[in-house]
């Protein structure tokens, strides 16, 4: 089978104010042009059955909302954690600030208030957006003594999640950070993430704006629990965002080596 290569796969957008305004930006670029790379932590595909729907979506890592090449002050305030995601035609960028509802005003002001999650076309804000995915053989590991002995080799490890409902077929591909690991009684456990989770009862639109992030945690390869991120109270009135709601889903978990002929 083919495995993602995870250490090698990025998402790369390019800003180009010469040629276009950039519509996700909450402060005036400092040069015209930059090359954002930006690593993967999760690649999704949704098929709806009986139709010709489907499409991938990738998930960046977390970086935090900053002025590029600049002599001081790098950091905007108020800071946010930024994640994008991003379809074949379709990017969102999520940020987090230190209160969930907070949102920040788009540069130029015109453009009016960044919500948390701003949905726009690519080609609407980028000059361009690439994602590279190089794919390298994979071995799926069949026992749980198999996966425990990978583990501790320090075998490079995706897993590989399958769900379904009615409407959907999902294929979640994500590399395995931390992994815990019994060779007594042959008993492994990811705990690994941030991942995208799909909210399956929404119509093929309108998935993006549904996705939640979040954790995964399996020992089987017949269920998965996710910890997922929502607005959590911490004070009268007050909440942030945290991963503090846990779901159970039957799922088929594969644990697959990667560079494994």
């Amino acid at each position: 089978m083919q495995a993602i290569d995870f250490t090698r796969s990025f998402m790369t957008f390019r800003v180009d104010t010469l040629k276009k305004q950039p519509k996700t930006v909450t402060h005036k670029p400092p040069f015209s042009l930059n090359n954002a790379r930006i690593p993967l932590d999760a690649h999704l595909t949704i098929s709806e059955k009986g139709s010709d729907f489907s499409e991938a979506y990738v998930l960046g890592v977390s970086c935090k909302t900053e002025q590029v090449g600049v002599e001081k002050d790098i950091w905007l305030m108020p800071n946010a954690d930024f994640k994008p995601v991003c379809s074949s035609d379709t990017f969102m960028a999520i940020k987090t600030y230190d209160l969930a509802n907070k949102a920040a005003t788009l540069y130029p002001p015109t453009l009016g208030e960044q919500p948390e999650r701003q949905i726009i076309s690519i080609e609407e804000t980028f000059d361009d957006l690439r994602v590279d995915l190089p794919r390298v053989a994979g071995r799926v590991l069949e026992t749980p003594q198999a996966i425990v002995e990978a583990v501790l080799a320090n075998e490079p490890l995706n897993a590989r999640t399958t769900i379904e409902n009615n409407r959907y077929t999902t294929i979640l591909e994500y590399p395995i950070k931390t992994m815990n690991a019994n060779e007594r009684d042959w008993v492994y456990q990811p705990d690994t993430g941030p991942v995208l989770l799909p909210d399956l009862n929404r119509k093929p639109e309108d998935l993006m704006d549904g996705f939640e992030l979040a954790f995964a945690a399996f020992n089987t390869p017949a269920w998965i629990e996710f910890l997922i991120r929502v607005p959590t109270p911490v004070g009268e009135g007050l909440h942030v965002y945290h991963y503090s709601e846990s779901v159970r889903m039957d799922a088929v978990n594969e644990v697959v080596r990667v560079g494994s002929v």
